[in-house]
């Protein structure tokens, strides 16, 4: 029997790797703007510098730690950085498999949302972005603003609220890929995608 991985890294540059897995917790859609309004499949980043291995919002499925272990390999440091409270996924068990820290390091920088519960990551030497929930691909090669049903437990933050906080973090960033963990990735013309969901 050949043996087949349950994390499929799809290398993206040198250094950058996506990939997808099932979401435990995932429940079909209802109705029209429904809070479980996201695909089953969910997307994970991993990137190496020369030292680090930084794993953002990562999902293993079924304990599946193989390929993960073999990007750690001769890595000082492994981190794992989480976009939003509610992507903790299989993070502390992989923190616990390799001692890993929660600080972004050298060559993965914090982008806070102000008032939106997320911290995106930007990954200068790729112009890649990494967003949590705020940002959802659409379309090809497209994204969206969340639906307004995820802003609810942020008392009071309006669609308007986001578009002005992404506004004011995001449109000067040099975007190139933007790898969404909802939906299709943008791999080219990224700051184009990001100008275009935020006028609709």
């Amino acid at each position: 029997m050949i043996y087949a991985p349950l994390v499929e890294l799809q290398q993206l540059a040198r250094g950058l790797w996506r990939w997808t897995a099932p979401h435990p917790d995932w429940e079909p859609r209802t109705e029209k703007d429904d809070p479980a309004d996201w695909d089953r499949d969910v997307a994970c980043v991993a990137y190496a510098t020369e030292d680090a291995l930084v794993l953002i919002d990562p999902l293993v499925a079924d304990g599946d730690y193989e390929e993960l272990d073999g990007l750690a390999e001769g890595k000082h440091e492994v981190a794992i950085l989480t976009t939003i409270r509610w992507h903790q996924r299989s993070g502390p068990e992989l923190a616990k498999r390799s001692d890993a820290s929660s600080s972004a390091p050298a060559g993965v920088e914090s982008v806070a949302i102000a008032d939106a519960g997320e911290t995106m990551y930007w990954i200068p030497e790729h112009r890649a972005l990494i967003p949590g929930d705020r940002l959802l691909g659409d379309r090809p090669p497209g994204l969206r603003m969340c639906p307004l049903s995820w802003l609810r437990y942020l008392d009071g933050f309006t669609h308007e609220d986001l578009r002005r906080a992404l506004q004011a973090q995001l449109l000067e960033l040099p975007i190139e890929r933007i790898l969404v963990s909802h939906g299709r990735p943008v791999l080219r013309d990224g700051s184009a995608a990001v100008e275009r969901a935020l006028t609709r």
